[in-house]
């Protein structure tokens, strides 16, 4: 990954943070009977260690086939999700209730996954800055998804005041029923703005 060597430190750093706050959230919810987004919390555990090993090769313990392949799964899982909402479908308290942008986000990164490969299958060091074949066809793309990224960081910002904690009052629960609503919107928004950076590098 291009870029200056203490801010892929950084933001490796702050996805495994992110990983690591989402694996925690992932138990408390399940431990003290609260909703949050299973699947989303946990397909950002993946992500966070995923990109951590992309900005810094160091950390990478698995093979970019692995998590093109769990990524692809997530991407099906979200896919689904995405068409039952659009059929009116109730996707429960443990359910992302917007799935789309999480679909958009296993797509990144099995595109990210896959154009290291596709460069390197080029012929074309990293010294060149320049892609060609397989991965100048996928530039558009990448470039599209860069722009969501940013337009996705944009929406959760623009909504992250709306969000409080759930509250309690005796038995009764009132307000929004997600466990730390705002801390969940703030690892996206840290992931969506890294995972946006990694994708304008590679352009």
């Amino acid at each position: 990954m291009a870029g200056p060597g203490w801010l892929t430190g950084l933001l490796a750093a702050v996805m495994l943070a992110v990983a690591a706050y989402n694996a925690t959230r992932l138990a408390a919810a399940t431990r003290w009977g609260r909703a949050a987004e299973l699947d989303a919390d946990g397909v950002h555990v993946a992500m966070g260690v995923a990109m951590a090993g992309m900005l810094a090769p160091g950390l990478s313990f698995a093979p970019a086939r692995l998590w093109q392949a769990v990524f692809a799964a997530a991407g099906a899982w979200f896919a689904w999700q995405f068409l039952r909402t659009r059929r009116g479908a109730q996707l429960g308290p443990r359910r992302c209730p917007h799935p789309l942008p999480h679909l958009i986000e296993c797509a990144a990164m099995v595109l990210m996954l896959a154009l290291p490969a596709a460069t390197a299958a080029t012929g074309m060091g990293a010294m060149t800055g320049a892609l060609t074949g397989p991965a100048a066809r996928l530039s558009p793309l990448t470039l599209l998804l860069a722009l969501f990224m940013v337009g996705y960081v944009m929406w959760l910002a623009n909504h992250l005041t709306a969000l409080a904690p759930a509250r309690t009052t005796g038995t009764t629960t009132t307000g929004t029923a997600y466990l730390a609503p705002r801390c969940a919107a703030c690892c996206k928004i840290a992931m969506g703005t890294t995972m946006g950076y990694m994708l304008i590098m590679m352009l």
